[in-house]
């Protein structure tokens, strides 16, 4: 899971983004160990069809739709002829249905159809990027077929994968991902995808500022990710139970 590409991102980017030459590189080790990389619907569409996988299939996501995915990731790609899955929150993109609140500069609707033509799929990550799992039934409703409306609008077929804001996800916004039309989801989790986690809670793991050479070939080969993301594990846990506490003052059921 990455999120921005770039060498001098926003402060509020900075510690999971990556610089280019980072990616590059992280790009090459995927090549050299014999991975590859596929989308998160060609993932779902294989497990659901039985039909075979590459030897070593990965996922290469970025959250958010951030411009450097284009400027700097994307001929990493092309170079390498990987494939990926680029989830973009539709309110942040610069144009007629922009929110504002974005983290830092953004993709244009252009040059997300870019990326698409380019073998990357496009999916959702909502609208305005909130806490999916604090809302109301309507405004958690609206987030997830906003976003799904608005990028088949722009990209002329609707997307079929989600990722959730922050990796936030419970029962009943998992439902509302599946109503909205969507086919599968990832969340984090920070361990490697297993089929038993069923379509609406893959999970992934992070690729951050301070992930080091060897740090990222332990992710790629699915070694000791507990002890790599032990404190990130401690934290969502704890949190965990501060939303769900807050989501039931709310009165919404998990």
């Amino acid at each position: 899971m990455y999120h921005a590409v770039s060498p001098d991102p926003a402060p509020a980017t900075l510690g999971l983004s990556v610089t280019p030459g980072a990616f590059a590189a992280q790009m090459d080790a995927v090549a050299e160990r014999g991975f590859t990389p596929v989308t998160a619907a060609g993932l779902a569409a294989a497990w659901r069809t039985g039909t075979g996988l590459p030897d070593r299939p990965v996922l290469v996501t970025f959250d958010d739709g951030y411009e450097g995915v284009h400027r700097y990731a994307l001929p990493v790609l092309a170079r390498h002829s990987f494939v990926s899955t680029v989830f973009v929150t539709s309110g942040w993109l610069p144009g007629r249905h922009a929110t504002g609140g974005a983290l830092d500069t953004m993709l244009t609707w252009g040059q997300v159809r870019e990326l698409a033509a380019a073998g990357s799929e496009i999916g959702g990550h909502s609208h305005s990027h909130p806490q999916l799992d604090q809302l109301d039934a309507r405004r958690l409703r609206f987030e997830a077929l906003r976003c799904r409306e608005l990028v088949g609008e722009e990209l002329g077929t609707a997307p079929d994968s989600f990722a959730y804001p922050y990796g936030y996800s419970s029962r009943r916004v998992r439902t509302a991902v599946r109503d909205a039309g969507f086919a599968q989801a990832l969340a984090v989790g920070n361990a490697p995808a297993r089929r038993r986690q069923g379509p609406y809670a893959l999970e992934r793991v992070t690729v951050r500022r301070s992930t080091t050479p060897a740090g990222f070939v332990r992710l790629l080969e699915g070694r000791a990710p507990g002890r790599d993301f032990a404190a990130d594990r401690a934290l969502t846990k704890g949190y965990a139970l501060v939303r769900r506490a807050r989501g039931a003052l709310r009165g919404h059921w998990i």
